[in-house]
């Protein structure tokens, strides 16, 4: 028996040789495979996975942003940072001495508020060209002895009606002294316009200065009577509120664009306050007061 099991151990010696001559060859494969396999666990052990979102995470993460982000501004804040520099206040009352309403008007001009409690006197415009020639209604102005006007830097001016549209109730007013910088308002197409869409009324109401509101236009082609008796035509209708002191002042769309010049409040009682229909002479029809001066 042990004869036999010698013999088979010669027979498989040649085998046992080679094996042994391949694992020390293999060796050094081996032991890197080895190294690699520690690594990876102990990167897997030091690095765990993140954990999986749950919809409630997910939930969460969109509120947090919502809450940080910052909103951006109203399209009417935006309207009005566009048409503010272009517009005027003018002040038709006489010259008193000071501390009456017209002086204190004056002095209030460039704050933040005024202290006027009536409007008579105080109407808007605003400015149309590089020349600094201003549109306003021609009832505000026509019959004054005196023209002021005060820019949105509170320069000081005297004006004077250099063209009309009497039948528009359109006044383009010059002024001796213009600001070191000025900025023309940019006339937009009323004819682009439609029912519903967005428009601004900016002025002075009431002496208020640089107010706005906000409203659709209403309507187009309306007729409206003047208490002259004369008859204006083809005007724009709008809801936002039309007071005392914006006459004179642009009607805007979204685009800061002016699209009419206001020219007159609707009220059956016959008192002066907004009932809800406002009239602006469209722009295309405004320009014309300019003698082809004025940018169409």
């Amino acid at each position: 028996m042990t004869s036999f099991i010698a013999s088979k151990l010669e027979q498989w010696q040649p085998y046992i040789v080679t094996l042994r001559k391949q694992m020390r060859r293999a060796r050094p494969f081996l032991s890197g495979a080895l190294g690699a396999l520690v690594m990876l666990v102990l990167y897997s052990l030091l690095n765990p996975p993140p954990p999986q979102l749950t919809p409630r995470d997910i939930e969460n993460t969109v509120y947090q942003a919502m809450a940080s982000a910052t909103p951006r501004p109203a399209v009417a804040s935006l309207v009005y940072q566009v048409i503010r520099p272009s517009l005027v206040v003018i002040d038709t009352t006489l010259n008193a001495g000071p501390g009456d309403q017209t002086a204190s008007f004056k002095h209030d001009l460039t704050g933040d508020s005024f202290h006027l409690t009536q409007g008579e006197g105080v109407s808007s415009g605003v400015i149309v060209n590089d020349s600094g020639m201003i549109l306003t209604s021609l009832h505000a102005v026509e019959t004054a002895p005196d023209i002021q006007v005060y820019f949105s830097d509170g320069t000081q001016a005297t004006a004077e009606i250099v063209s009309t549209l009497s039948d528009d109730d359109v006044a383009v007013l010059q002024t001796d002294v213009l600001p070191a910088e000025f900025v023309p308002a940019v006339l937009g197409n009323p004819n682009a316009m439609r029912i519903g869409d967005d428009a601004y009324v900016v002025g002075h109401p009431f002496g208020l200065q640089g107010s706005m509101s906000a409203g659709v236009i209403s309507g187009f082609g309306r007729t409206y009577q003047l208490p002259s008796g004369k008859t204006m035509q083809d005007l724009i209708q709008v809801d936002a509120a039309t007071n005392p002191g914006a006459s004179g002042g642009p009607l805007v769309n979204r685009a800061g664009q002016v699209i009419g010049i206001v020219t007159a409040l609707l009220n059956p009682t016959g008192q002066e306050v907004f009932v809800g229909v406002g009239f602006a002479v469209p722009i295309t029809t405004a320009a014309g007061g300019g003698g082809g001066q004025l940018p169409r």
